[in-house]
């Protein structure tokens, strides 16, 4: 496991900052992934976090421990992955998924690969 993912799962939850237009935008996120080195994470096709990272693949992860001043912040590039092995094993680790979908090949059910470019921990 990579420190940038148990700094991740610690936190609980994180911010995934997206480009939109000309400025960042930002929203929660609980559920990530690490498999074979890499980060993952997941969202819906119903929101705007989905078709900014198709159109912009540049991004960033900020996370906070709580009751620390310990954060991390993790610049990356987003893709899409459409492995339905990848999604299901997600639904299996992230087991709040199984709240907003019922299973892998659902088509509203969306998994991004992150690609690491720097992390950032302060």
């Amino acid at each position: 496991m990579s420190k940038a993912y148990e700094f991740l799962k610690e936190c609980g939850y994180f911010y995934v900052l997206t480009i939109n237009g000309d400025y960042p935008t930002g929203r929660p996120f609980g559920a990530v992934m690490e498999c074979d080195g890499k980060l993952y994470i997941s969202t819906n096709n119903g929101n705007q976090a989905h078709k900014q990272l198709r159109e912009n693949k540049n991004m960033q992860i900020l996370a906070k421990k709580e009751g620390t001043r310990e954060w991390l912040r993790i610049t990356g590039r987003a893709t899409e992955c459409t492995d339905i092995n990848m999604k299901q094993k997600m639904l299996e680790e992230c087991p709040i998924l199984s709240k907003h979908f019922l299973s892998a090949d659902e088509e509203k059910y969306l998994l991004f690969q992150v690609e690491v470019l720097h992390a950032e921990f302060h």
